[in-house]
């Protein structure tokens, strides 16, 4: 760590704020793009013949497991190529793709778009974390990640409100189709997506900082391939090029893969049989395969990577416990409008005012606040920052069953953003974390691993099973409130960090080195 020459710790340059709040204005932008069709899924809903468990398909499903099985491969490329050109062209794509959402007559198109901009979004956060992470020392960097990571609850609030306003008026004005044919909901897609085509220019003009020296380590050289070696893991990752990947391991890692899918197909269809909706299974199986063949693939290519992320206990406690922490959060996150306007008579505007704007105030008091708590009881304690984990797989339930068994309107929305500033807590704690447990040449892949966990186990099964068990029961609330069955679980990760993390990050470089690790 950087010092005065009293011995102080130095003052982080101003140009690193500036960055930070650019990064922070990115978030918000990514959680615009995803969240917005929330607001939008009635409409939607009625447009193109759709029931609740396509809905959360859409928003969680088709965009989640794109995510995370792209994450992987473009977090390797933000450790090996220029993180600032890659938000660029990430940011761009997402944006397009947003756009290309209003255009969108039927269900398959819009997945299309949604699988696009997930592929998109995926740049963003192994790079800003990456970023973050080199700009800010390890003191700060809670508080760093949590600022960053606050623009997801102010971009998803401002989602609702903008969106809710757009449709309202739209529809009143052209209740049958305005300009080109769109739909409120149509126009609501182009309206947000169109200004992320002018910010990602401003993106491109950031300086990219040296990898490490927030933490006086060497900086690494640069990769002589960076493209090749996003290809190779993108070969490990993207069925069916993944059977490619397994038998350039050998013919054991190849018999290794084929009876990994074996498995994950026998699953899939089993699901099906019993009448569960196969783009879901199908969708969750070729993620689950994807993540399998790229941990194999990890071991055989850089063992040190693999040690300190897939073979680290401490780091996959943490990406459960937050992952399903994650899992309650977006169904709560994207079901709120729904519900309101369902079964509790708000008008759209109004409930995309109230919710977003509660939405945005609590998630970033929450991550801030929590980040600020997730460092200062990290100098007191080597797991200080768990503690804060734990915090927030616990304190939102209450908020979160007065929220939907309530039939007052009011209480609802008093109840969203305290459910919001309890869980959005552990954010800030959980990326840090992370981070500590891996060295700088690896955070964009831990990163990208992290976040398989708040998609695959959080984004793409929370928004849908509460969708499935609303189709199910026929009520909303009962789908919500059905998943709070996985707090246990979440709980017993986050206890199992505690215990886990202060050795794991003690042995850090250790571990590396006895993997192969030139440190």
């Amino acid at each position: 760590m950087a010092t005065t020459p009293t011995g102080a710790p130095a003052r982080t340059p101003a140009y690193a704020w500036y960055v930070l709040g650019i990064l922070f204005l990115v978030y918000i932008l990514n959680f615009v793009d995803r969240q917005i069709i929330s607001i939008l899924a009635e409409d939607i809903k009625r447009d193109l013949g759709l029931k609740d468990e396509d809905l959360g398909f859409l928003y969680g499903t088709a965009f989640g497991v794109f995510y995370s099985l792209f994450g992987i491969p473009l977090g390797r490329l933000a450790d090996n190529w220029n993180r600032v050109r890659l938000m660029t062209i990430g940011l761009a794509l997402w944006s397009a793709m947003t756009a290309f959402s209003g255009f969108a007559r039927n269900g398959a198109m819009l997945t299309a778009a949604r699988i696009g901009v997930g592929v998109g979004e995926a740049t963003a956060s192994p790079s800003a974390y990456s970023l973050i992470s080199d700009y800010f020392p390890k003191r700060l960097r809670a508080t760093a990640l949590a600022i960053y990571s606050s623009g997801l609850y102010v971009g998803g609030g401002l989602s609702l409100g903008i969106g809710g306003l757009i449709v309202q008026r739209w529809n009143k004005a052209w209740p049958e189709g305005g300009p080109l044919g769109l739909h409120g909901w149509q126009a609501a897609f182009l309206i947000v997506g169109i200004p992320g085509l002018l910010v990602a220019l401003w993106i491109a003009t950031l300086r990219e900082p040296k990898r490490g020296a927030s933490e006086g380590l060497p900086e690494p050289a640069p990769h002589p391939a960076p493209f090749r070696e996003f290809l190779e893991e993108l070969v490990t990752i993207l069925p069916p090029l993944t059977l490619i990947g397994a038998a350039r391991g050998g013919t054991r890692a190849l018999v290794v893969n084929v009876i990994g899918l074996a498995v994950i197909v026998a699953c899939v269809l089993g699901l099906v049989s019993i009448g569960e909706p196969w783009p879901q299974w199908v969708a969750i199986g070729i993620g689950v395969y994807a993540v399998f063949s790229w941990a194999s693939a990890l071991k055989r290519r850089d063992p040190p990577t693999f040690r300190l992320i897939v073979g680290n206990p401490a780091f996959l406690c943490v990406v459960v416990a937050y992952g399903l922490n994650a899992f309650i959060a977006y169904a709560v996150s994207f079901w709120a409008a729904p519900h309101a306007l369902r079964d509790l008579a708000a008008s759209p505007a109004t409930a995309g005012l109230l919710i977003g704007g509660g939405g945005a105030a609590g998630g970033f008091i929450g991550v801030t606040i929590g980040g600020i708590v997730a460092d200062r009881l990290r100098r007191s304690f080597a797991n200080g920052r768990v503690m804060v984990i734990i915090f927030g797989a616990v304190a939102p339930v209450p908020a979160v069953w007065v929220a939907f068994t309530t039939h007052d309107l009011w209480l609802y929305y008093a109840m969203l953003p305290v459910a919001q500033i309890l869980a959005a807590s552990a954010l800030g704690a959980s990326a840090a974390t992370m981070q500590d447990l891996v060295l700088p040449r690896m955070r964009g892949t831990a990163t990208g691993t992290f976040f398989i966990g708040t998609t695959l186990l959080g984004l793409a099964m929370g928004p849908y099973l509460a969708g499935r068990v609303s189709t199910l029961s026929g009520s909303l609330s009962i789908g919500v409130l059905s998943l709070l069955l996985t707090v246990p679980i979440t709980l017993a990760a986050a206890i199992a960090a505690y215990r886990l993390v202060p050795k794991a990050e003690a042995n850090r470089e250790t571990w590396a080195r006895e993997a192969g690790e030139a440190i």
